[in-house]
Protein backbone atom coordinates (compact mmCIF):
# COMPACT_ATOMS: atom_id res chain seq x y z
CA UNK A 1 0.00 0.00 0.00
CA UNK A 2 1.48 3.30 -1.09
CA UNK A 3 1.05 6.54 0.85
CA UNK A 4 0.04 8.23 -2.41
CA UNK A 5 -2.76 5.77 -3.13
CA UNK A 6 -6.52 5.92 -2.64
CA UNK A 7 -6.26 2.83 -0.46
CA UNK A 8 -4.11 4.70 2.07
CA UNK A 9 -6.56 7.61 2.12
CA UNK A 10 -9.11 5.11 3.42
CA UNK A 11 -6.75 3.00 5.51
CA UNK A 12 -5.17 5.75 7.61
CA UNK A 13 -8.35 7.50 8.87
CA UNK A 14 -9.96 4.15 9.72
CA UNK A 15 -6.90 2.94 11.62
CA UNK A 16 -6.52 6.23 13.46
CA UNK A 17 -10.17 6.67 14.44
CA UNK A 18 -10.44 3.10 15.74
CA UNK A 19 -7.12 3.48 17.54
CA UNK A 20 -8.52 6.30 19.67
CA UNK A 21 -11.90 4.62 20.17
CA UNK A 22 -10.90 1.13 21.30
CA UNK A 23 -9.82 0.41 24.91
CA UNK A 24 -6.20 1.07 25.85
CA UNK A 25 -5.30 -2.60 26.26
CA UNK A 26 -6.18 -3.31 22.63
CA UNK A 27 -4.51 -0.28 21.02
CA UNK A 28 -1.11 -1.85 20.32
CA UNK A 29 -2.71 -5.05 19.07
CA UNK A 30 -4.82 -3.00 16.67
CA UNK A 31 -1.74 -1.14 15.40
CA UNK A 32 0.14 -4.42 14.97
CA UNK A 33 -2.70 -5.95 12.93
CA UNK A 34 -2.96 -2.76 10.87
CA UNK A 35 0.80 -2.68 10.28
CA UNK A 36 0.91 -6.26 9.04
CA UNK A 37 -2.10 -5.61 6.80
CA UNK A 38 -0.32 -2.51 5.45
CA UNK A 39 2.79 -4.54 4.61
CA UNK A 40 0.92 -7.60 3.30
CA UNK A 41 -0.86 -5.46 0.71
CA UNK A 42 2.36 -5.80 -1.35
CA UNK A 43 3.09 -9.48 -0.89
CA UNK A 44 1.44 -11.37 1.99
CA UNK A 45 4.02 -14.16 2.19
CA UNK A 46 6.88 -11.75 2.93
CA UNK A 47 5.25 -10.78 6.20
CA UNK A 48 6.75 -14.06 7.38
CA UNK A 49 10.21 -12.51 7.04
CA UNK A 50 9.28 -9.64 9.36
CA UNK A 51 7.88 -12.15 11.83
CA UNK A 52 11.07 -14.24 11.70
CA UNK A 53 13.28 -11.19 12.22
CA UNK A 54 11.03 -10.08 15.07
CA UNK A 55 11.15 -13.43 16.87
CA UNK A 56 14.91 -13.82 16.45
CA UNK A 57 15.81 -10.37 17.78
CA UNK A 58 13.17 -10.46 20.53
CA UNK A 59 14.45 -13.69 22.06
CA UNK A 60 18.08 -12.80 21.43
CA UNK A 61 17.53 -9.75 23.64
CA UNK A 62 16.14 -11.92 26.42
CA UNK A 63 18.97 -14.46 26.08
CA UNK A 64 21.59 -11.67 26.13
CA UNK A 65 20.23 -10.24 29.37
CA UNK A 66 19.85 -13.66 31.03
CA UNK A 67 23.34 -14.86 30.04
CA UNK A 68 25.82 -14.60 32.91
CA UNK A 69 28.88 -15.24 30.76
CA UNK A 70 30.14 -12.56 28.35
CA UNK A 71 30.94 -15.27 25.81
CA UNK A 72 27.30 -16.32 25.58
CA UNK A 73 26.15 -12.69 25.41
CA UNK A 74 28.39 -12.20 22.38
CA UNK A 75 27.23 -15.52 20.96
CA UNK A 76 23.57 -14.42 21.03
CA UNK A 77 24.50 -11.11 19.46
CA UNK A 78 26.38 -12.93 16.71
CA UNK A 79 23.52 -15.36 16.06
CA UNK A 80 21.00 -12.52 15.89
CA UNK A 81 23.18 -10.49 13.51
CA UNK A 82 24.19 -13.48 11.38
CA UNK A 83 20.66 -14.86 10.92
CA UNK A 84 19.12 -11.49 10.04
CA UNK A 85 21.93 -10.54 7.70
CA UNK A 86 21.75 -13.99 6.07
CA UNK A 87 18.08 -13.38 5.24
CA UNK A 88 18.93 -9.93 3.90
CA UNK A 89 21.82 -11.36 1.87
CA UNK A 90 19.72 -14.10 0.30
CA UNK A 91 16.89 -11.85 -0.84
CA UNK A 92 18.91 -8.77 -1.76
CA UNK A 93 22.46 -9.80 -2.63
CA UNK A 94 22.41 -13.45 -3.70
CA UNK A 95 22.09 -12.76 -7.43
CA UNK A 96 24.70 -9.99 -7.22
CA UNK A 97 27.10 -12.34 -5.45
CA UNK A 98 26.58 -15.18 -7.94
CA UNK A 99 26.94 -12.83 -10.91
CA UNK A 100 30.30 -11.52 -9.67
CA UNK A 101 31.42 -15.03 -8.74
CA UNK A 102 30.65 -16.14 -12.28
CA UNK A 103 32.75 -13.32 -13.69
CA UNK A 104 35.71 -14.43 -11.59
CA UNK A 105 35.18 -18.06 -12.62
CA UNK A 106 34.98 -17.06 -16.29
CA UNK A 107 38.41 -15.40 -16.08
CA UNK A 108 40.04 -18.56 -14.74
CA UNK A 109 38.11 -20.85 -17.09
CA UNK A 110 35.70 -22.49 -14.63
CA UNK A 111 32.16 -23.31 -15.71
CA UNK A 112 29.66 -20.72 -14.56
CA UNK A 113 27.11 -21.29 -11.83
CA UNK A 114 23.42 -21.17 -12.67
CA UNK A 115 21.40 -20.26 -9.56
CA UNK A 116 17.87 -21.65 -9.53
CA UNK A 117 16.43 -19.11 -7.08
CA UNK A 118 14.18 -16.43 -8.49
CA UNK A 119 13.00 -14.22 -5.64
CA UNK A 120 11.47 -10.76 -5.48
CA UNK A 121 13.13 -8.27 -3.16
CA UNK A 122 10.81 -7.80 -0.16
CA UNK A 123 9.77 -4.18 0.24
CA UNK A 124 11.68 -2.35 2.98
CA UNK A 125 13.73 -5.37 4.08
CA UNK A 126 16.88 -3.28 4.65
CA UNK A 127 14.97 -0.82 6.82
CA UNK A 128 13.26 -3.19 9.23
CA UNK A 129 16.31 -5.48 9.40
CA UNK A 130 18.54 -2.61 10.52
CA UNK A 131 15.91 -1.42 12.97
CA UNK A 132 15.65 -4.87 14.55
CA UNK A 133 19.43 -5.29 14.70
CA UNK A 134 19.84 -1.94 16.43
CA UNK A 135 17.65 -3.30 19.24
CA UNK A 136 19.95 -6.31 19.67
CA UNK A 137 22.99 -4.04 19.93
CA UNK A 138 21.26 -1.60 22.30
CA UNK A 139 20.33 -4.44 24.66
CA UNK A 140 23.85 -5.87 24.52
CA UNK A 141 25.35 -2.46 25.32
CA UNK A 142 22.91 -1.96 28.18
CA UNK A 143 21.47 1.18 26.59
CA UNK A 144 17.88 -0.02 26.89
CA UNK A 145 15.94 -2.42 29.07
CA UNK A 146 15.06 -5.65 27.33
CA UNK A 147 11.48 -5.74 26.04
CA UNK A 148 9.56 -8.69 27.48
CA UNK A 149 6.28 -7.96 25.74
CA UNK A 150 6.40 -9.63 22.31
CA UNK A 151 3.40 -7.64 21.06
CA UNK A 152 5.07 -4.31 21.82
CA UNK A 153 8.32 -5.42 20.27
CA UNK A 154 6.61 -6.78 17.15
CA UNK A 155 4.92 -3.40 16.74
CA UNK A 156 8.29 -1.66 17.08
CA UNK A 157 9.67 -3.66 14.14
CA UNK A 158 6.57 -3.33 11.96
CA UNK A 159 5.02 0.07 12.84
CA UNK A 160 3.37 0.92 9.52
CA UNK A 161 4.20 4.66 9.06
CA UNK A 162 7.95 4.02 8.90
CA UNK A 163 8.01 0.31 8.11
CA UNK A 164 9.11 0.24 4.48
CA UNK A 165 11.24 3.38 4.03
CA UNK A 166 12.12 4.70 7.45
CA UNK A 167 13.09 6.64 9.38
CA UNK A 168 15.08 3.72 10.82
CA UNK A 169 14.00 4.14 14.42
CA UNK A 170 15.94 3.26 17.55
CA UNK A 171 14.50 1.24 20.37
CA UNK A 172 15.51 4.04 22.76
CA UNK A 173 13.07 6.36 21.01
CA UNK A 174 10.20 4.37 19.52
CA UNK A 175 9.93 1.13 21.52
CA UNK A 176 9.39 2.94 24.81
CA UNK A 177 6.51 4.92 23.27
CA UNK A 178 4.44 1.76 22.87
CA UNK A 179 4.35 1.44 26.66
CA UNK A 180 2.63 4.81 27.06
CA UNK A 181 -1.02 5.80 26.81
CA UNK A 182 -1.95 7.89 23.82
CA UNK A 183 -5.04 10.07 23.68
CA UNK A 184 -6.31 12.21 20.85
CA UNK A 185 -4.89 15.71 20.84
CA UNK A 186 -6.30 18.24 18.39
CA UNK A 187 -3.20 20.45 18.13
CA UNK A 188 -0.91 17.44 17.67
CA UNK A 189 -3.18 15.92 15.03
CA UNK A 190 -3.43 19.24 13.19
CA UNK A 191 0.37 19.58 13.09
CA UNK A 192 0.74 15.97 11.91
CA UNK A 193 -1.83 16.36 9.15
CA UNK A 194 -0.15 19.56 7.94
CA UNK A 195 3.19 17.74 7.71
CA UNK A 196 1.52 14.90 5.80
CA UNK A 197 -0.02 17.48 3.44
CA UNK A 198 3.41 18.97 2.77
CA UNK A 199 4.74 15.47 2.12
CA UNK A 200 2.04 14.82 -0.46
CA UNK A 201 2.87 18.14 -2.13
CA UNK A 202 6.55 17.20 -2.37
CA UNK A 203 5.73 13.76 -3.78
CA UNK A 204 2.82 14.40 -6.15
CA UNK A 205 3.55 17.93 -7.35
CA UNK A 206 7.37 17.95 -7.44
CA UNK A 207 8.96 14.47 -7.29
CA UNK A 208 6.59 12.69 -9.68
CA UNK A 209 6.58 15.66 -12.06
CA UNK A 210 10.34 16.01 -12.47
CA UNK A 211 10.55 12.21 -12.63
CA UNK A 212 8.93 12.43 -16.07
CA UNK A 213 11.89 14.43 -17.42
CA UNK A 214 14.46 12.31 -15.57
CA UNK A 215 13.01 9.06 -16.93
CA UNK A 216 12.70 10.44 -20.47
CA UNK A 217 16.36 11.46 -20.59
CA UNK A 218 18.03 8.70 -18.57
CA UNK A 219 16.07 5.90 -20.26
CA UNK A 220 17.24 7.12 -23.66
CA UNK A 221 20.45 8.96 -22.78
CA UNK A 222 22.15 8.12 -26.12
CA UNK A 223 19.86 10.67 -27.80
CA UNK A 224 20.70 13.52 -25.41
CA UNK A 225 23.83 15.42 -24.57
CA UNK A 226 25.26 18.42 -22.77
CA UNK A 227 22.87 20.70 -20.92
CA UNK A 228 19.91 18.32 -21.28
CA UNK A 229 21.75 15.60 -19.36
CA UNK A 230 22.90 18.12 -16.75
CA UNK A 231 19.33 19.33 -16.25
CA UNK A 232 18.03 15.76 -15.99
CA UNK A 233 20.67 15.02 -13.35
CA UNK A 234 19.80 18.16 -11.39
CA UNK A 235 16.14 17.21 -11.60
CA UNK A 236 16.98 13.75 -10.30
CA UNK A 237 18.63 15.42 -7.31
CA UNK A 238 15.34 17.24 -6.74
CA UNK A 239 13.31 14.10 -7.40
CA UNK A 240 15.11 11.82 -4.96
CA UNK A 241 15.13 14.49 -2.26
CA UNK A 242 11.42 15.25 -2.60
CA UNK A 243 10.54 11.58 -3.04
CA UNK A 244 12.39 10.35 0.04
CA UNK A 245 11.80 13.42 2.23
CA UNK A 246 8.10 13.29 1.36
CA UNK A 247 7.88 9.69 2.59
CA UNK A 248 9.58 10.68 5.84
CA UNK A 249 7.28 13.70 6.22
CA UNK A 250 4.15 11.60 5.70
CA UNK A 251 5.47 8.89 8.04
CA UNK A 252 6.39 11.37 10.79
CA UNK A 253 3.11 13.23 10.35
CA UNK A 254 0.99 10.05 10.44
CA UNK A 255 2.76 8.86 13.58
CA UNK A 256 2.31 12.28 15.19
CA UNK A 257 -1.44 12.20 14.57
CA UNK A 258 -1.59 9.00 16.64
CA UNK A 259 0.69 10.39 19.35
CA UNK A 260 4.08 8.95 18.35
CA UNK A 261 7.25 10.94 17.69
CA UNK A 262 9.63 9.71 15.00
CA UNK A 263 13.09 11.13 14.46
CA UNK A 264 13.76 13.77 11.79
CA UNK A 265 15.27 12.22 8.68
CA UNK A 266 16.10 15.32 6.61
CA UNK A 267 17.31 18.80 7.49
CA UNK A 268 17.72 20.78 4.26
CA UNK A 269 20.64 18.66 2.94
CA UNK A 270 21.23 20.74 -0.20
CA UNK A 271 22.22 23.72 1.95
CA UNK A 272 25.19 21.76 3.34
CA UNK A 273 28.62 23.37 3.09
CA UNK A 274 30.48 20.03 2.87
CA UNK A 275 29.75 16.40 2.06
CA UNK A 276 30.26 15.55 5.75
CA UNK A 277 27.54 18.06 6.64
CA UNK A 278 25.38 16.70 3.82
CA UNK A 279 25.34 13.33 5.59
CA UNK A 280 24.38 14.99 8.86
CA UNK A 281 21.32 16.31 7.05
CA UNK A 282 20.46 13.53 4.54
CA UNK A 283 18.83 10.26 5.62
CA UNK A 284 19.83 11.04 9.19
CA UNK A 285 18.45 7.80 10.60
CA UNK A 286 20.73 5.73 8.34
CA UNK A 287 23.86 7.88 8.68
CA UNK A 288 23.56 7.85 12.49
CA UNK A 289 22.92 4.08 12.39
CA UNK A 290 26.18 3.52 10.53
CA UNK A 291 27.95 5.93 12.88
CA UNK A 292 26.78 4.15 16.03
CA UNK A 293 26.89 0.53 14.87
CA UNK A 294 29.76 0.48 12.36
CA UNK A 295 31.97 3.58 12.38
CA UNK A 296 32.44 3.80 16.16
CA UNK A 297 32.93 0.01 16.62
CA UNK A 298 35.58 0.15 13.89
CA UNK A 299 37.44 2.70 15.99
CA UNK A 300 35.91 5.92 14.70
CA UNK A 301 38.48 8.70 14.92
CA UNK A 302 40.14 7.31 18.04
CA UNK A 303 42.94 5.33 16.34
CA UNK A 304 44.75 7.90 14.27
CA UNK A 305 44.10 9.85 11.09
CA UNK A 306 44.74 7.06 8.57
CA UNK A 307 42.50 4.65 10.46
CA UNK A 308 39.79 7.32 10.58
CA UNK A 309 39.94 7.74 6.80
CA UNK A 310 39.83 3.96 6.39
CA UNK A 311 36.78 3.74 8.65
CA UNK A 312 35.02 6.50 6.70
CA UNK A 313 35.59 4.65 3.42
CA UNK A 314 34.37 1.34 4.88
CA UNK A 315 31.19 2.99 6.14
CA UNK A 316 30.38 4.59 2.80
CA UNK A 317 31.19 1.52 0.76
CA UNK A 318 28.84 -0.49 3.00
CA UNK A 319 26.30 2.33 2.78
CA UNK A 320 26.44 2.16 -1.00
CA UNK A 321 25.92 -1.59 -0.92
CA UNK A 322 23.03 -1.14 1.54
CA UNK A 323 21.28 0.97 -1.07
CA UNK A 324 21.44 -1.68 -3.74
CA UNK A 325 23.09 -4.85 -5.02
CA UNK A 326 24.99 -3.15 -7.82
CA UNK A 327 28.48 -1.77 -8.35
CA UNK A 328 26.83 1.52 -9.23
CA UNK A 329 25.75 1.96 -5.62
CA UNK A 330 29.17 0.89 -4.36
CA UNK A 331 30.78 3.55 -6.56
CA UNK A 332 28.24 6.11 -5.34
CA UNK A 333 29.18 5.27 -1.75
CA UNK A 334 32.88 5.36 -2.63
CA UNK A 335 32.52 8.84 -4.10
CA UNK A 336 30.84 10.19 -0.98
CA UNK A 337 33.53 8.62 1.20
CA UNK A 338 36.30 9.95 -1.04
CA UNK A 339 34.76 13.44 -1.06
CA UNK A 340 34.85 13.44 2.75
CA UNK A 341 38.41 12.14 3.03
CA UNK A 342 39.72 14.57 0.41
CA UNK A 343 37.83 17.39 2.09
CA UNK A 344 39.46 16.62 5.44
CA UNK A 345 42.93 16.23 3.91
CA UNK A 346 42.73 19.51 2.00
CA UNK A 347 41.09 21.51 4.79
CA UNK A 348 44.40 22.92 6.14
CA UNK A 349 45.39 23.91 2.60
CA UNK A 350 42.08 25.73 2.06
CA UNK A 351 42.48 27.54 5.36
CA UNK A 352 46.05 28.56 4.47
CA UNK A 353 45.08 29.85 1.02
CA UNK A 354 42.03 31.80 2.23
CA UNK A 355 44.07 33.35 5.06
CA UNK A 356 46.86 34.37 2.65
CA UNK A 357 44.34 35.88 0.25
CA UNK A 358 42.51 37.66 3.06
CA UNK A 359 39.23 35.86 2.34
CA UNK A 360 36.73 35.96 5.18
CA UNK A 361 35.31 32.45 5.50
CA UNK A 362 32.33 33.76 7.45
CA UNK A 363 30.91 35.86 4.63
CA UNK A 364 27.70 34.82 2.95
CA UNK A 365 29.34 34.66 -0.47
CA UNK A 366 32.02 32.23 0.74
CA UNK A 367 29.41 29.98 2.39
CA UNK A 368 27.26 30.13 -0.74
CA UNK A 369 30.27 28.94 -2.73
CA UNK A 370 30.70 26.01 -0.36
CA UNK A 371 27.02 25.14 -0.71
CA UNK A 372 27.20 25.23 -4.53
CA UNK A 373 30.33 23.05 -4.61
CA UNK A 374 28.74 20.50 -2.25
CA UNK A 375 25.55 20.55 -4.32
CA UNK A 376 27.50 19.89 -7.52
CA UNK A 377 29.50 17.03 -5.96
CA UNK A 378 26.40 15.32 -4.57
CA UNK A 379 24.59 15.68 -7.90
CA UNK A 380 27.57 14.27 -9.80
CA UNK A 381 27.42 11.22 -7.54
CA UNK A 382 23.67 10.89 -8.23
CA UNK A 383 24.54 9.92 -11.83
CA UNK A 384 25.84 6.57 -10.55
CA UNK A 385 22.83 6.20 -8.25
CA UNK A 386 20.31 6.74 -11.06
CA UNK A 387 22.05 4.97 -13.95
CA UNK A 388 21.19 1.31 -14.41
CA UNK A 389 24.82 0.24 -14.88
CA UNK A 390 28.37 1.52 -14.59
CA UNK A 391 28.65 1.53 -18.39
CA UNK A 392 25.54 3.67 -18.62
CA UNK A 393 26.85 6.07 -15.96
CA UNK A 394 30.11 6.50 -17.90
CA UNK A 395 28.16 7.10 -21.10
CA UNK A 396 25.98 9.73 -19.45
CA UNK A 397 28.95 11.60 -18.00
CA UNK A 398 30.80 11.42 -21.30
CA UNK A 399 27.85 12.84 -23.25
CA UNK A 400 27.23 15.38 -20.51
CA UNK A 401 30.66 16.99 -20.86
CA UNK A 402 31.23 16.45 -24.58
CA UNK A 403 28.95 19.22 -25.82
CA UNK A 404 28.12 22.72 -24.63
CA UNK A 405 24.65 23.52 -25.92
CA UNK A 406 23.10 26.29 -23.77
CA UNK A 407 20.64 27.17 -26.56
CA UNK A 408 18.46 24.24 -25.47
CA UNK A 409 17.37 26.43 -22.56
CA UNK A 410 15.57 28.81 -24.92
CA UNK A 411 14.75 26.90 -28.10
CA UNK A 412 11.92 24.79 -26.64
CA UNK A 413 13.96 21.60 -26.23
CA UNK A 414 12.98 21.39 -22.55
CA UNK A 415 9.34 20.99 -23.58
CA UNK A 416 10.09 17.83 -25.56
CA UNK A 417 11.12 15.83 -22.48
CA UNK A 418 7.68 14.64 -21.46
CA UNK A 419 6.12 17.73 -19.87
CA UNK A 420 4.06 20.43 -21.53
CA UNK A 421 5.23 24.04 -21.04
CA UNK A 422 2.53 24.64 -18.41
CA UNK A 423 3.39 21.47 -16.52
CA UNK A 424 7.11 22.24 -16.73
CA UNK A 425 6.71 25.71 -15.27
CA UNK A 426 4.30 24.44 -12.64
CA UNK A 427 7.15 22.18 -11.53
CA UNK A 428 9.62 25.09 -11.48
CA UNK A 429 7.26 27.18 -9.34
CA UNK A 430 6.78 24.24 -6.96
CA UNK A 431 10.57 23.85 -6.67
CA UNK A 432 10.86 27.57 -5.85
CA UNK A 433 8.27 27.09 -3.08
CA UNK A 434 10.32 24.14 -1.79
CA UNK A 435 13.49 26.26 -1.75
CA UNK A 436 11.74 29.08 0.14
CA UNK A 437 10.41 26.63 2.73
CA UNK A 438 13.82 24.97 3.12
CA UNK A 439 15.57 28.34 3.49
CA UNK A 440 13.09 29.31 6.19
CA UNK A 441 13.64 26.06 8.07
CA UNK A 442 17.41 26.23 7.55
CA UNK A 443 17.43 29.51 9.45
CA UNK A 444 15.66 27.90 12.39
CA UNK A 445 12.13 29.15 11.77
CA UNK A 446 9.64 26.48 12.82
CA UNK A 447 7.06 26.86 10.10
CA UNK A 448 4.43 24.55 11.57
CA UNK A 449 4.58 26.31 14.94
CA UNK A 450 4.37 29.73 13.29
CA UNK A 451 1.53 28.50 11.13
CA UNK A 452 -0.39 27.16 14.15
CA UNK A 453 -0.25 30.60 15.76
CA UNK A 454 -1.84 32.33 12.79
CA UNK A 455 -5.51 33.21 12.52
CA UNK A 456 -8.10 30.61 11.63
CA UNK A 457 -8.91 32.14 8.23
CA UNK A 458 -5.23 32.27 7.24
CA UNK A 459 -4.68 28.66 8.28
CA UNK A 460 -7.67 27.46 6.27
CA UNK A 461 -6.69 29.49 3.21
CA UNK A 462 -3.14 28.06 3.22
CA UNK A 463 -4.28 24.50 3.94
CA UNK A 464 -6.97 24.54 1.28
CA UNK A 465 -4.51 26.18 -1.12
CA UNK A 466 -2.05 23.34 -0.56
CA UNK A 467 -4.80 20.75 -1.07
CA UNK A 468 -5.92 22.59 -4.20
CA UNK A 469 -2.34 22.61 -5.55
CA UNK A 470 -2.02 18.87 -4.95
CA UNK A 471 -5.35 18.15 -6.66
CA UNK A 472 -4.76 20.46 -9.62
CA UNK A 473 -1.02 20.07 -10.13
CA UNK A 474 -0.37 16.60 -8.74
CA UNK A 475 0.73 13.91 -11.18
CA UNK A 476 -2.08 11.38 -11.29
CA UNK A 477 -5.28 10.68 -13.20
CA UNK A 478 -6.23 8.49 -16.20
CA UNK A 479 -3.33 6.31 -17.29
CA UNK A 480 -1.40 7.05 -14.13
CA UNK A 481 -0.51 4.45 -11.55
CA UNK A 482 0.87 5.59 -8.20
CA UNK A 483 4.62 5.99 -8.48
CA UNK A 484 6.42 3.84 -5.97
CA UNK A 485 8.71 5.71 -3.62
CA UNK A 486 12.31 5.33 -4.78
CA UNK A 487 13.60 4.01 -1.46
CA UNK A 488 11.09 1.15 -1.45
CA UNK A 489 13.60 -0.82 -3.52
CA UNK A 490 16.13 -0.70 -0.69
Amino acid sequence: MLFNSFSFLLFFPIVTILYFIIPQRFKNLWLLISSYYFYMSWNPKYAILIAISTVITFFSGIFIVNSKNSFFKKLWVFLSMASNLAILFFFKYFDFFIDNLNRIFAVIGIEMLNPTFDVILPVGISFYTFQALSYTMDVYRGEIYVEKNLLNYALFVSFFPQLVAGPIERSKNLLVQFRRKHHFNYERAKAGLLLMLWGFFMKLVIADRVAVIVNTVYNDYQNYEGIILIIATLFFGVQIYCDFASYSAIAIGAAQVMGFKLMDNFKQPYFSKSIAEFWRRWHISLSTWFRDYLYIPLGGNRKGTLRKYFNVMVVFLVSGLWHGASWNFVIWGFLHGAFQVIGQITRPIKIFITDKLGINRETGSYKLGQILITFCLSNFAWVFFRASSFTEAKGIISRMISVWNPWVLTDGSLYTLGLSPKSFWAGIIAIVILIVVDITQYHGIRIRERFANQGLIFRWVVSLGLIYAIIIFGIYGPGYSENQFIYFQF
